[in-house]
């Protein structure tokens, strides 16, 4: 076997690097998943699509933060990076179990680093996987725990949601704007992508704006608001859309957004630990819920 190369991607490494990203990640889910939690289940191929248009836009809009790793002219690992405004985002990390233990990561993370040199801030989201998290404190990023919640809404504790409205493309100024104040950097055009799968659902008066990304099945992927109340109903109404009986989770929910965690309990959802949110030169950005990837 010969040495690893770490080069920049390309457009046709993006279906090998899905699946990298597939294995990776399912196997860091079931040396870290609950005991009582569903046995994970591997990405299939056939969702691998909203991935791969993900990276495929950053590919145009960063294409100095995407790198793949290569032995013997198969992809064995990759990191990919956005910089928006002032704030370093790691969007995708991965290395294929079989590779990892090699130096690898170590070498995509100096990559996927330096695309944010001129960063003030840095953001991801990471697994609870022991070997990823030292390499990302020995990195310099603070580590903040997140949890999920989970469970069947109690529909009878659903409370009345005004001012809420069906958002579009003509929101993103507006979404921007709550962007900055939050998390300290606008998402830009990552919006639109998120517009391509999500609900969006806004909220804008004097006293409070904010927005959510839901999915089909209730889970709001991304919450921002101006204030806690607003974020909470933003988040009740997410729930409000999941189907009666269903399961919905609440993800990605730091301790500094306890606003979230009483929204859950009341809802009647479990309290669970979750991985990290790591930071570089930024606090836990509040009242705010970040998607996995576009953060």
């Amino acid at each position: 076997m010969s040495a690893p190369v770490i080069r920049p991607m390309r457009e046709s490494d993006l279906a090998d690097f899905a699946e990298v990203t597939a294995t990776s990640y399912h196997v860091a889910a079931l040396r870290t998943a609950q005991r009582d939690w569903p046995d994970p289940v591997r990405r299939p191929a056939g969702r691998n699509g909203h991935w791969i248009a993900r990276t495929r836009r950053a590919l145009e809009t960063d294409p100095g933060g995407c790198w793949v790793a290569e032995v013997d002219g198969e992809v064995v690992g990759g990191a990919v990076s956005r910089t928006r405004e002032l704030m370093w985002i790691l969007a995708s990390f991965a290395v294929l179990p079989a590779h990892q233990s090699q130096g690898i990561g170590t070498q995509l993370m100096a990559a996927a680093l330096h695309h944010g040199r001129g960063c003030l801030r840095g953001m991801f989201a990471a697994s609870a996987d022991p070997g990823a998290v030292r390499r990302y404190r020995l990195a310099g990023f603070d580590l903040h725990p997140q949890m999920t919640l989970t469970g069947v809404v109690d529909r009878a504790a659903i409370p009345v949601v005004d001012r809420v409205r069906d958002g579009s493309a003509g929101d993103l100024d507006l979404l921007d704007s709550v962007d900055r104040r939050t998390r300290g950097a606008a998402h830009l055009g990552d919006h639109e992508l998120l517009l391509a799968q999500f609900r969006l659902v806004v909220t804008d008066h004097p006293t409070g704006s904010g927005y959510a990304y839901v999915d089909s099945d209730g889970t709001p992927v991304l919450v921002a608001a101006t204030n806690r109340r607003t974020a909470a109903h933003l988040t009740w109404e997410a729930l409000a859309s999941s189907a009666p009986g269903a399961q919905v989770s609440v993800p990605h929910v730091t301790a500094a957004n306890q606003w979230a965690l009483d929204v859950g309990l009341a809802a009647r959802l479990a309290i669970y630990t979750d991985g990290y949110l790591c930071l570089r030169r930024m606090t836990p950005p509040s009242p705010y819920l970040h998607h996995g990837s576009l953060l």
